[in-house]
């Protein structure tokens, strides 16, 4: 199934063979013809007002704006090198690329609404890849201080020269059906047990674990539901702080609903009618997931039989 979702369809060839040549790398970040997307406390840059679009600089601009920060690279697009680079303690280029000139930073949820789906994924991969060096500057095996090799896609410890490497979280988020129904819920710890929005469930899954067994593992502990098939639909990128959500659908083998209190805020089971007009935001009492989540997109095609 060919689905596009927000975060994926990012155009750039990573170059696998590229990254194994550190000199070719250091030799791209001062080429006139590479581009760096410059992020602030995780925040994208992007042009302003009518050519939006990601704010992408060279790199004469970093040396005029006095940037001091490694650029990591992110793979090669139209002929050129594209990194992307952690400007938040550079003061001078962070007044230098604002409103006045024509930039903006924004935050990489709200940036998707102006963004084309190719830029929205590589929005995912670069912010996905400054966090991850933000929280890897030691060794997790023996405190050393790491750096940086392959021009970022590993951090390689500077004692016991162990090598570290950027890690993806797989989530599966599962729309379970019983017929006409389907059971969504809200969880305590999200962004939605305030308002009458309900989501597909969603969970982490284990060591050592299958997709078809973190999903009837997460809705039992969620829901105390028993599931039957489950069926993989698509799966999208999630940079908060790096995920791959892994999109189910499920049918249900049992009905009753036994939520976990500590975990959900609600569990319910919702007609088709009703998550249709949710879908159509003509449900006052249901609202579902915008298009930016996977979660919408799994509903969506329940709702249609898809």
């Amino acid at each position: 199934m060919n689905i596009s979702h927000v975060y994926s369809s990012n155009p750039v060839d990573r170059g696998e063979k590229e990254r194994r040549d550190d000199q070719w790398i250091a030799d791209k970040a001062k080429d006139p013809t590479s581009k760096f997307l410059p992020l602030k406390d995780l925040n994208v840059l992007v042009n302003k007002g009518d050519q939006d679009g990601l704010g992408w600089v060279g790199a004469a601009d970093l040396e005029r704006l006095g940037v001091d920060a490694s650029p990591f690279f992110l793979g090669s697009l139209g002929g050129s090198a594209h990194f992307v680079i952690d400007i938040s303690a550079q003061e001078k280029a962070v007044s230098e690329l604002s409103e006045e000139n024509g930039f903006r930073f924004v935050d990489a949820r709200s940036v998707t609404e102006i963004l084309s789906g190719p830029d929205s994924g590589i929005v995912a991969q670069a912010r996905a890849q400054i966090n991850w060096h933000n929280r890897n500057g030691f060794c997790a095996i023996c405190g050393g201080e790491t750096y940086v090799k392959r021009g970022g896609q590993v951090r390689k410890c500077s004692k016991c020269e162990v090598e570290n490497y950027p890690r993806t979280d797989p989530v599966i988020i599962v729309v379970v059906s019983d017929g006409d129904r389907c059971l969504l819920g809200q969880s305590r710890r999200g962004r939605l047990n305030r308002t009458n929005t309900y989501s597909a469930l969603a969970g982490f899954v284990d060591q050592g674990e299958s997709i078809e067994e973190a999903v009837a593992r997460e809705v039992m502990e969620e829901a105390g539901i028993q599931v039957g098939q489950v069926r993989y639909h698509s799966s999208q990128p999630w940079p908060f702080p790096s995920s791959l959500m892994i999109g189910c659908h499920a049918d249900a083998a049992t009905t009753e609903i036994n939520f976990d209190n500590d975990e959900m805020n609600d569990v319910r089971w919702f007609s088709r009618d009703e998550v249709a007009l949710a879908l159509e935001g003509k449900n006052d009492t249901l609202a579902v997931p915008q298009p930016i989540a996977i979660a919408h997109h799994l509903i969506t095609a329940w709702v249609k039989g898809d």
